[in-house]
């Protein structure tokens, strides 16, 4: 995972990119947020992030042949010693206008296993 800060000033919601690789159905399980508006994804990191602050993803999903591009918004923090050992990292909320699109694509990888009720890195 790369971490590189484009915006320094802790006054207002940083910017951020990050570059992540899901390589199977239970790593997208895992780190998928269906109970976000807009559906979200839960991104490991040992930066400091707030609620607010603005995050841009390139994640490599699976067997899809280029990275999908998702910009989002914080709106989970889960710190170092976390409960339920639970990774340290935070919740990307889909936004922009591809939101939709990146929903239904990591929901159709998912397939049935969307509906299981085993924990993930959030809940």
């Amino acid at each position: 995972m790369n971490d590189a800060t484009l915006n320094g000033d802790v006054s207002k919601p940083r910017n951020s990119v990050i570059s992540i690789a899901i390589k199977d159905k239970q790593a997208l399980y895992m780190s998928y947020m269906p109970f976000i508006t807009n559906g979200g994804l839960f991104v490991p990191t040992k930066k400091d992030y707030a609620l607010g602050d603005e995050m841009f993803l390139l994640v490599k999903i699976m067997d899809e042949a280029e990275p999908v591009h998702i910009s989002g918004t914080i709106v989970w923090v889960s710190p170092a010693g976390a409960l339920g050992n639970r990774p340290r990292g935070v919740g990307v909320q889909f936004g922009g206008d591809d939101a939709q699109a990146t929903k239904n694509l990591i929901e159709s990888k998912l397939g049935t296993s969307i509906s299981l009720t085993r924990s993930t890195h959030t809940m």
